[in-house]
């Protein structure tokens, strides 16, 4: 609890540790570990804490301290209270007394950790009980450090700092690892999805239609002549098509739910979930007519682009219980070779049981049957 006869020094201490959070420079510090680069800079937010007491005297001093030393304040005279709180604030810190009347701050500290969160609070326990096996007990609930009330702003002060450290410190690890995950998935050149990606999600969108007896698509895909291009006009300019053609493939996808993977140099696979073959041989209609609407701008100037297409599907219930993704991708890649061999340019469809005799064709907009 602070002194009346401490206010002065109190407001010199907040000074100085305002002073002490701010960055030294405006490079920020940077750790490296295996897993990538990890920010370790000051945070661009305020740390956030609930003080949770029943006295509302210790609230409103302790809060004053923590607004003064740069801390974003909430308030809660109960457990209770304190739960729906942090139900619809998100905040790093709980500083919360010991005894209180509906839920007593062991008990809460117990329902935290219990309480699935997306990041970590840190818990600093705020009591007149200072007998070790009373600090055990509170350290066993859950709580990360024990105050005693009656210590010093100082030392109130200094233990906070230590919980901001850690929980920003786990924030830049929780984000440094989800970019971390989403470049390990994401080809780096065009944004799509990799081969990696692509591996290992294609299984479980075929488990999906599986599940639901619902059908799914594939349409493998290779742009023509590509070595001749990045032979002729560069590899810059084979790059600047690449991403040309995601971005306008992208177009024509249905967002959240079709997605595309760059599964080799220029060879991209979409998924088509939730799609029969009409709906596929209708998709890669739309894909070619956007690639050839108009050329590619490039470093090298503009240049056309066409594009192979093998499209198929799996529709009937023998169909998805018996054709594996690897089976699927493999017939996609027969039906395109088809394409390929009839002079490029083109999508070839047709089921998967008839991969062996193409089908169908499509070629400048027509739909025809052979």
């Amino acid at each position: 609890m602070i002194r009346a006869d401490e206010k002065r020094r109190t407001k010199e201490i907040s000074a100085e540790h305002q002073r002490e959070r701010q960055p030294i420079s405006e490079t920020p510090r940077i750790g490296l570990n295996d897993s990538g680069i990890v920010l370790l800079a000051e945070p661009t937010t305020p740390c956030r804490v609930l003080v949770v007491d029943d006295d509302e005297l210790v609230v409103r001093r302790i809060s004053t301290l923590l607004q003064r030393s740069g801390y974003e304040i909430r308030t809660a005279r109960t457990g209770e209270e304190a739960l729906r709180i942090l139900d619809a604030t998100a905040c790093q810190i709980v500083l919360t007394d010991w005894h209180m009347p509906d839920m007593d701050g062991l008990a809460l500290c117990r329902n935290l950790r219990l309480r699935q969160s997306s990041s970590y609070i840190y818990i600093l326990m705020l009591t007149v009980r200072d007998a070790t096996s009373d600090i055990l007990a509170g350290l066993a609930a859950g709580a990360d450090d024990y105050v005693v009330k009656g210590a010093t702003p100082e030392e109130i002060l200094a233990r906070l700092e230590v919980g901001r450290r850690i929980t920003h410190l786990e924030r830049s690890l929780r984000t440094s690892n989800q970019k971390n995950q989403r470049l390990s998935v994401t080809d780096a050149l065009t944004g799509a999805r990799n081969r990696r990606f692509l591996m290992k999600y294609l299984p479980r969108e075929l488990s999906r239609s599986q599940r639901y007896n619902h059908p799914i698509a594939v349409i493998s895909c290779d742009l023509d002549n590509f070595k001749r291009i990045n032979d002729s006009f560069g590899h810059t300019a084979g790059d600047e098509i690449l991403q040309s053609f995601v971005t306008r493939a992208n177009n024509c996808l249905r967002q959240g739910i079709d997605w595309i993977a760059r599964s080799g140099g220029e060879e991209f696979v979409f998924v088509l979930p939730e799609t029969d073959l009409k709906g596929a041989i209708a998709a890669a209609k739309r894909l070619r007519e956007v690639l050839v609407a108009h050329p590619v701008s490039t470093s090298a100037g503009p240049l056309e682009v066409t594009a192979s297409m093998g499209v198929t599907a799996l529709e009937t219930t023998h169909e998805l219980a018996t054709v594996s993704s690897a089976e699927l991708l493999r017939v996609a890649d027969r039906y395109l070779y088809s394409s390929k061999h009839l002079g490029r340019d083109r999508a070839t469809a047709g089921p998967v049981g008839s991969a062996n005799l193409p089908s169908e064709k499509l070629r400048g907009g027509r739909h025809d049957t052979h």
